[in-house]
């Protein structure tokens, strides 16, 4: 037995580094001024495709990510984790998408790869925290879905089995196949880089890295090895209404963008007593600090 799977995963600016220029004046998030990381619950959703892949060795696992060209680094990260091979969807035309604009350009490059058993992406990205791209995306492809999975417990013909992380405890559902799962951020971490897998495919690249290569040998290398090309695609390729992508089909608009910039002022001794304490929790819930 075995499966065709496609993760979702998206490379997104690491939210940890925000900077005053994080934001551009359009109200959409400036990329070139933050430090560019794996999404992490998709990398846990990695790992469930990895796991299904230990048990049923002919798995394939296929990744797909929306982004400028430099987003090809998510697909090599993933191949050095023993994913199979990636799709990156890049053209200018789809940049300034919102959750909807993206699922739908993502739902297209799942129609166009075609034949899959099983999609899996993570719960949400960092960048947005909407958790909206994997659900719309199963919408737009008319799939049953599967959210807040914390563990994919079995998956066999027409039916994956799956134990769901709630806020107040966990719940095991059964689902139909092909179907569409996100993962939630206490799934098992990702495991780490294969040596071997990094050193076969670090020189992976895409049509456009091609074109920024200087050494011919090493060029022709890459072009003459299947395995170490990573596929684009573009608006040319999938099959989208120009209205429905980029800014003209994103409905969400940011009307005001604000920096807040926390500052210490003064600070306050508190000493061990309930009556100390009590009052330092009344300011905090006054001044709107807490609650």
């Amino acid at each position: 037995m075995a499966f065709r799977i496609i993760v979702l995963a998206k490379q997104v600016p690491d939210t940890r580094n925000i900077c005053g220029d994080a934001m551009k004046s359009d109200g959409t998030v400036n990329r070139a001024a933050l430090p560019a990381i794996y999404n992490p619950e998709d990398l846990n959703a990695l790992e469930q495709a990895l796991m299904i892949k230990d048990k049923y060795k002919d798995t394939e696992i296929i990744i797909l990510t929306m982004g400028p060209p430099r987003a090809a680094d998510i697909i090599r990260e993933s191949i050095y984790r023993d994913a199979d091979k990636g799709y990156l969807i890049t053209d200018k035309r789809f940049a300034g998408a919102d959750t909807l604009a993206t699922s739908y350009v993502i739902s297209k490059a799942v129609e166009k790869i075609g034949n899959y058993d099983l999609i899996i992406s993570g719960r949400q990205a960092i960048d947005g925290d909407t958790a909206q791209v994997g659900p719309q995306t199963a919408e737009k492809l008319n799939l049953p879905q599967v959210t807040y999975a914390e563990e994919i417990i079995s998956v066999g013909k027409g039916k994956i089995r799956i134990k769901r992380r709630l806020e107040r405890g966990v719940e095991v559902v059964e689902c139909t196949l092909p179907a569409l799962v996100t993962v939630h951020g206490s799934a098992s971490p990702c495991r780490p880089k294969n040596s071997k897998l990094f050193m076969k495919y670090k020189h992976a690249k895409t049509f456009t890295e091609l074109q920024t290569i200087d050494d011919d040998y090493l060029n022709q290398t890459i072009r003459n090895k299947a395995y170490l090309n990573i596929e684009e695609l573009t608006l040319d390729d999938l099959d989208c209404e120009f209205e429905k992508i980029g800014l003209a089909g994103s409905p969400t608009k940011v009307k005001i963008i604000e920096n807040v910039i926390l500052q210490g002022k003064d600070s306050k001794v508190i000493g061990d007593k309930d009556i100390d304490i009590k009052n330092l929790m009344h300011e905090l819930i006054t001044n709107h600090t807490l609650g």
